[in-house]
Parts: C-alpha cells; sequence; structure tokens
C-alpha cells in the first residue's frame, strides 16, 4: 500500500526522529530488559505508540524525555510479564543466558579487537547493575541525560536519580576501574543494520495504518 502524499512527507519526518533517538531509546529498553532482541521490539512497539499519540505531546518537557518514558513503560510492562512467568524462566539461570550472551559478542567481528572486547565487558557489567541502578546509569552515563531530565523520565524523584547514579557508577568502577570511561561511546551500538531494520519496520507499518494517526 502506497502512503498519501501528506502522509508519507509525515513519515519522512518520523523516520528523523527516530534515527535521531534509536539509540538513546535502545539503550533505554535493553537497560530495562537485558535482552536485545526484546529490546529492538519494545522500541518498535514504543515508536508506534508516540507517533499515534504525538498529538498529546504538549511540550511540558523535551521531546526525548517524552520519548524515552514511553520506552521505558513498554519495556517495563514487557518486563512484568516475563517476571510473571517466572516459573519458565527459572528453567534457564541467569549464569547460562550471560554465557550465551557472550560467546554470540564474541562472534562479532568487532569483539575481535581490544576495544570490542572491553566495549562487551563493560555491557555485561551493566547488565548485573540491579535494575533501578541500570536504567539510571544508562540514560545518565551513556546518554548525558540532566538528573531532572531523567527523573521526568522515569518519573522517580530527582534525589533518587542522584543516589542510583552515584551507587551504579561506584559498583562499575570497582570491576573496570578506570577503564569504564573510555567505552561510553560505543555500548549498546544502535547503527548500520540494526538502526535501518527498526526504522523500515515501524515506517511499514504506518504506512499500513489509515492516513489519520
Amino acid at each position: 500500500m502506497t502512503a498519501l502524499p501528506a502522509k508519507k512527507a509525515e513519515l519522512e519526518k518520523f523516520e528523523a526522529l527516530m534515527r535521531r533517538h534509536n539509540r538513546m531509546l535502545f539503550r533505554t529498553a535493553r537497560a530495562i530488559l537485558r535482552d536485545d532482541a526484546e529490546a529492538e521490539e519494545a522500541l518498535q512497539e514504543a515508536y508506534l505508540k508516540a507517533y499515534r499519540s504525538m498529538d498529546q505531546f504538549r511540550g511540558d518537557s523535551k521531546l526525548s524525555t517524552w520519548l524515552v518514558r514511553i520506552t521505558a513503560n513498554e519495556a517495563l510492562m514487557r518486563l512484568r510479564k516475563r517476571v510473571r512467568r517466572a516459573e519458565i524462566v527459572d528453567l534457564f539461570p541467569a549464569g547460562e543466558q550471560t554465557e550465551e550472551a557472550a560467546v554470540e559478542r564474541r562472534d562479532q567481528p568487532e569483539s575481535l579487537a581490544a576495544r570490542g572486547q572491553l566495549r562487551s565487558l563493560l555491557e555485561s557489567k551493566i547488565d548485573a547493575l540491579p535494575e533501578a541502578f541500570r536504567t539510571v546509569f544508562i540514560l545518565r552515563g551513556l546518554e548525558e541525560f540532566s538528573v531532572e531530565e531523567t527523573a521526568a523520565a522515569l518519573e522517580i524523584p530527582e534525589a533518587t536519580v542522584r543516589t542510583r547514579f552515584f551507587r551504579a557508577r561506584s559498583l562499575l568502577r570497582e570491576a573496570l576501574s578506570s577503564e569504564i570511561d573510555l567505552v561510553f561511546d560505543e555500548a549498546f551500538g544502535f547503527a548500520g543494520e540494526r538502526c535501518d531494520r527498526v526504522v523500515a519496520h515501524v515506517l511499514a507499518r504506518l504506512s499500513e495504518e489509515d492516513p489519520t494517526p
């Protein structure tokens, strides 16, 4: 189905928005879910919800903050469903999942380089953080959200953001020492094929919908 001219222009603008925020929002979802594939699915659904609710954005906060809130809520909803299936999850210990993820990372070309290996180490240590600390750390440490923006996105007090971020950094520095700052920008990369895949999936679904969001 070919999109009408007006909707085509609208989707082109939304595509630019997605590409601008993809990495930040993927990191947000992954911080909660700790699974690349599930984080991608959560991100796609979050974009669809954001597009359909764009007329509700009043500009009371930054657009990025609004998008983070939608993405975090989608990821948390999926996490709650996962928790309700705890008896199934218990069959697959976290240690085994971590080992499988590590093997997958080692098979990727970038992991052959020392910097890639260090990035994988950082990702695994971030994954090991408690969920509350992990999400705050992703937004504050990797995406450089302010305390106020993080608090608004996660709907928690600013004092809680400060406390969790400080604790998260302390835990990571205990594990990685001074090497942690060398790989912030590359952790949980979201470029190339993965970025294109999410954008294409969302645009395809939106193009099939009624021209009026």
